[in-house]
């Protein structure tokens, strides 16, 4: 995914305190590597395994470099590396930007940027943000609430109870992360990690009721930014003719952007206590993680059973 210095510079502004010393005009520049690169060696000339095409990030060392240079030498070191075309370059520490960086990269449309971090504590954020807005990801119609540390993706037709079956939920002091639409992204580990769309972020749409603050509502611990996606429940009418799973032996999953989700499918009816039995498929989901498979150590004994049995009688 392509991204440029402006995408980067929202994105990062807020968590590291980004701002723009010089070239806001040239903040569409692409970031054809996504990654964050000291110069080191390439300001002393050495330009061979330079990576020229990742954000440079200039600290202490490159500054204090640089000032120990003859000013004709520290003008022909930097002309040199800014003309080989890096997508933008970030002074650390809130250091003030070298007279002669300010004037040659605004003569190469190279922006500047500047941020109050330390340098290692940026480019670990910026690396973040970075890999974020580089993961694939797709925006999906459904419910996401984390029940105790299980995040579950509630979907199906619309007038389902979806948003009815998390505030219940909610109410049973489990939290919210996204309501009707959620943001899915892959990170590197292929983890898909859920959040909400930013203009409905802490809000749900209830029936009848209209529009909720959850956070106002039940606290601060209702809602979560960001969750691992763990499981989908797949909400439809109750068919009495259709086939229902009755064992769980046979489990099925779902392909979300390359990475194979479980999946359950529950039946709505009049009576039934969607709220509870979510969260009783939440419980058995973090016991499967932990190696513990209700319907197959069941399976399992009745197989010896029927096996002993059987050889009882022959």
């Amino acid at each position: 995914m392509s991204i440029s210095v402006r995408d980067f510079y929202e994105a990062a502004k807020p968590v590291v305190d980004l701002v723009v010393d010089s070239g806001e005009a040239d903040l569409d520049r692409a970031i054809p590597e996504a990654s964050m690169n000291r110069p080191g060696l390439a300001l002393a000339g050495f330009f061979q395994y330079f990576a020229h095409k990742r954000i440079q990030v200039f600290g202490l060392a490159e500054l204090t470099y640089l000032k120990s240079l003859e000013a004709e030498e520290r003008h022909r070191r930097l002309m040199r590396f800014c003309r080989i075309g890096v997508p933008a370059l970030v002074v650390t520490r809130a250091r003030k930007v070298p007279t002669e960086m300010l004037e040659l990269a605004k003569e190469v449309h190279i922006p500047i940027l500047r941020s109050r971090l330390i340098t290692m504590d940026f480019i670990n954020a910026a690396t973040i943000i970075l890999e974020e807005l580089t993961s694939p990801r797709t925006r999906v119609h459904g419910t996401m609430v984390d029940v105790m540390g299980v995040g579950v993706l509630i979907e199906g037709e619309p007038g389902m109870g979806k948003s009815e079956v998390a505030l219940a939920l909610i109410a049973r002091g489990h939290s919210l992360v996204a309501d009707d639409i959620a943001v899915l992204i892959r990170d590197r580990a292929g983890v898909i990690i859920a959040s909400a769309v930013d203009l409905t972020r802490f809000h749900m749409e209830i029936r009848g009721l209209g529009l909720i603050h959850v956070p106002s509502l039940f606290g601060v611990a209702s809602m979560r930014l960001r969750m691992k996606m763990d499981l989908i429940v797949h909400l439809k009418p109750m068919d009495k003719g259709g086939k229902i799973d009755r064992t769980g032996l046979t489990p099925k999953t779902r392909d979300v952007l390359g990475v194979e989700i479980p999946m359950i499918t529950l039946p709505v009816a009049a009576g039934r206590d969607l709220s509870l039995i979510i969260e009783v498929a939440a419980r058995n989901q973090k016991l499967k993680q932990l190696g513990h498979d209700a319907a197959k150590e069941l399976d399992v004994k009745l197989i010896e059973i029927l096996t002993k049995k059987r050889a009882e009688v022959t």
